[in-house]
């Protein structure tokens, strides 16, 4: 199977069944045995679902019935991104998305008389999907209105940000190296880098890599994780001996900070998931760390011994809204719907997991998401119910005060989108 029809069976798996491009990617990719094959059909999946909405406004114009065939639509929507977004030669990217439609005569016919014409009439397509909003952001309409609402004065730089590629951020591991020290490695590794602005083990690629290129990863020495992201270790202040606990920790890149950052006596990583437990695993082996974990669900705590915590972080399930530049599946197959559910279940979590820590302990909320239902709304919804919650206040060079806790933005100092709030029980 050619790379395009690749390409094209990912993108029906997440628009037309739901599915993730993260689990779409896993499912697909491993079959391909050429690296240049591989990188060539993730590039095109992030581009169609990057821009997904502009390119679908302009193959609606340019298809005089909708197309029923998902593989042959997502192979047009793939031409249409060549076209458009890549240095692939029209010529090429013509011929070679036609050829991918195989033995589908009247597939093959449209899908060249649909891209030869997009060749012809392009500034008055492009003129008239950018005539709407959502099209020239490429946002669902639904997700336009919550972001203007939220952030009147931003929400074009947003939605600028969510559509620009992310930086490969790294988290440097300081058991087994300093910052600088990792960063004369990868220099001697002919890898251009340079220290992050703000979280203080971060460094970033000037151009991705696959992470097996990368000096020491096997052996722990560096992790994959945003700025934005290595920010919550530091502000949960974990000390020599805390007993500390990490909901919804899957897939354990905090866990793994946590343990790299301080000494606790112990610390226990809870997701819901079984599956996902075993990338927790992994990502504790390869740095040499150790953590008690389980199964079991956060706003359930069933699985809880008793012995209460010095310190918890609530790593909370959320829209992702911060993090579309690195998923931009998150824009389509999340629904207006979705978001008050994960407020409620935000909200279960926050109330299972206050009668865990210990009196004049710290519970840090944190998500990925820019939406104030779930950030600065969740915690003063918490504080209401609960008496004995102090807010403490999250001061900080980066991000910005909120009523509540402290927001990031994306593309804000290159970061993630990222919200925290740090919580403090009363000794009461």
């Amino acid at each position: 199977m050619s790379s395009r029809a690749v390409a094209a069976a990912i993108l029906v798996r997440v628009l037309a069944d739901g599915r993730s491009l993260t689990a779409a990617l896993e499912e697909s990719l491993p079959a391909m045995p050429k690296e240049a094959d591989r990188a060539f059909v993730q590039n095109l999946a992030f581009g169609v679902l990057r821009w997904h909405g502009r390119l679908d406004a302009i193959l609606r114009r340019l298809a005089a019935k909708p197309i029923r065939d998902e593989q042959v639509r997502m192979l047009a929507l793939l031409g249409l991104y060549q076209l458009e977004y890549t240095r692939v030669k029209p010529y090429a990217a013509v011929a070679e998305t036609v050829a991918a439609a195989g033995r589908k005569d009247w597939a093959r016919s449209l899908l060249n008389g649909v891209l030869r014409n997009y060749q012809r009439r392009r500034e008055e397509l492009l003129a008239a999907a950018d005539a709407g909003e959502a099209a020239r952001h490429a946002h669902p309409e639904w997700l336009l209105e919550r972001l203007r609402a939220d952030w009147p004065g931003d929400y074009p730089a947003l939605l600028e940000a969510a559509n620009r590629q992310a930086p490969l951020t790294l988290r440097v591991n300081r058991r087994r190296c300093g910052r600088n020290d990792y960063l004369a490695r990868l220099a001697q590794a002919g890898i251009e880098a340079a220290p992050a602005q703000t979280a203080l083990d971060g460094v970033i690629l000037a151009q991705p890599q696959g992470v097996e290129k990368l000096p020491g990863f096997a052996e722990g020495w560096v992790s994959v994780q945003d700025e934005a992201a290595q920010l919550a270790a530091p502000l949960l202040e974990v000390a020599a001996g805390h007993r500390v606990l990490d909901l919804c920790a899957a897939p354990g890149g905090k866990t793994v900070h946590l343990l790299e950052t301080a000494e606790p006596g112990e610390l226990v990583a809870v997701d819901i998931e079984p599956a996902r437990l075993a990338r927790i695993e992994a990502n504790l082996a390869r740095a040499g760390l150790r953590a008690t974990v389980v199964a079991g669900d956060a706003a359930q705590p069933g699985w809880w011994d008793g012995t209460g915590f010095d310190r918890i972080l609530v790593d909370a399930p959320c829209s992702a809204t911060g993090v579309i530049r690195r998923h931009p599946d998150i824009k389509w197959l999340r629904q207006p719907g979705d978001i008050a559910n994960l407020a409620r279940q935000q909200a279960r979590i926050l109330d299972a997991a206050w009668p865990l820590l210990n009196r004049a302990g710290k519970l840090l909320y944190a998500t990925c998401s820019i939406l104030r239902e779930e950030n600065d709304a969740q915690i003063a919804a918490f504080l209401q119910r609960h008496p004995d919650a102090r807010e403490e206040p999250v001061d900080a060079g980066w991000g910005r005060a909120m009523p509540h806790g402290r927001q990031i933005l994306t593309g804000a100092d290159g970061m993630d989108g990222f919200y925290y709030a740090r919580l403090v029980k009363e000794p009461g």
